[in-house]
Order: structure tokens, then C-alpha cells, then sequence
């Protein structure tokens, strides 16, 4: 589908020039999985900026005071978005990573569990917070994240994506996010 006006079919061409900077892996990491590679698209530095200014856009009119990213692409864009945004940035990391207490919070994958853990004292109370990661798939894991940012006492204000899986349905366990942001829809 086309936007009518040119601001519109701009970011539809956008859109297209970035997926087309895109690698799919086929059968990577096992049979029948497409992978989507970015590792092709970070390495332009205009294709770079075009991907954080969009995410930092969608989120423009919204009071951010931290950005949590999800480990380990999630620091890739949140980083840079911190910077833009003039907001912190916490990590959310993999188990047994962060020096100090930290909240943990488990979540189910395909085959087992996995955690990730945010130190106690990384978000202040009603701090507004959010998350971005590079893939939603299942959203396993982004819902592990909203817990996290609930138990600091902070206040989750939307989640932000380079990509979107839809057929995997994960908005659909998103339920506390306010706003879901992906560019990039598969």
C-alpha cells in the first residue's frame, strides 16, 4: 500500500531502501528459520542514521528519561537513541553480567527458559522508560523486559523494534506496553 502524500511515499521508499540492506540467512540458526542479518545494514552509516532517526521519530512527543536495551542488539540502537534523545541509557542484560543486585525476570523460549536481569537501583521510581530491541519475534523476551521495567517502579512508555516477525505474533503478549514501534514489518 502507498501513502498519498509525498511525506508518506518518502518513508515508504525508506522503508524499502532500508530492508533492501537486509540480509536473509536461510536456514540459519537451524532448518527452515529466515534470519535477518542487519550486521549488512549497520555497516552503512547512512542506512545506520536512517534506522535510529526513525525509531527516535516515532517517539518524539513522548517524555523519555531512559532507554532500556535488550541485550545485545538492543545496545546497538538504544545507545545511539540515548544520545538523540537526551535520555540514559541502562542495559538489560543476560544473567550473571551486571555487577550489582539486580531483579531477574524468566521467560520461555521454544525449547527451555532463559532470564534477563537490570540492576535494582537502575531506574528511578516513575522514571519514563523505553525499551528497544532489534527483532520482536515471539516477544519472550520483551515481555520479560516490561517486567523488568514494572518491578523498578518505573514507568514503561512504549518499546521500539528495527524488526517485526508478525507471523510469530509477539504483540500479542505486549499487553502493558502503550506504544509498539517496528520499522520494519517481515
Amino acid at each position: 500500500m502507498r501513502c498519498r502524500d509525498n511525506e508518506g511515499e518518502k518513508m515508504t521508499q525508506t522503508i524499502t531502501d532500508v530492508k533492501s540492506k537486509i540480509r536473509d540467512v536461510v536456514d540459519f540458526p537451524k532448518p527452515g528459520i529466515i534470519f535477518r542479518d542487519i550486521t549488512t545494514a549497520l555497516k552503512d552509516p547512512e542506512t545506520l542514521k536512517v534506522m535510529v532517526d526513525y525509531l527516535c521519530d516515532e517517539f518524539k512527543d513522548t517524555k523519555i528519561d531512559y532507554i532500556a536495551g535488550i541485550e545485545s542488539r538492543g545496545f546497538i540502537f538504544g545507545m545511539p537513541m540515548a544520545y538523540k534523545m537526551n535520555a540514559g541509557f541502562v542495559p538489560v542484560r543476560k544473567p550473571k553480567k551486571l555487577p550489582a543486585a539486580t531483579y531477574s525476570q524468566e521467560y520461555d523460549l521454544e525449547y527451555g527458559t532463559d532470564t534477563i536481569e537490570i540492576h535494582q537501583d537502575a531506574l528511578p521510581e516513575g522514571a519514563n522508560v523505553l525499551i528497544v530491541d532489534d527483532l520482536l519475534a515471539t516477544g519472550g523476551t520483551a515481555e520479560a523486559a516490561c517486567k523488568l521495567i514494572k518491578k523498578t517502579g518505573a514507568n514503561l512508555v512504549g518499546i521500539a523494534f528495527l524488526i517485526e516477525l508478525e507471523a510469530l505474533k509477539g504483540r500479542d503478549k505486549l499487553v502493558d506496553a502503550p506504544k509498539i514501534v517496528s520499522m520494519l514489518k517481515y
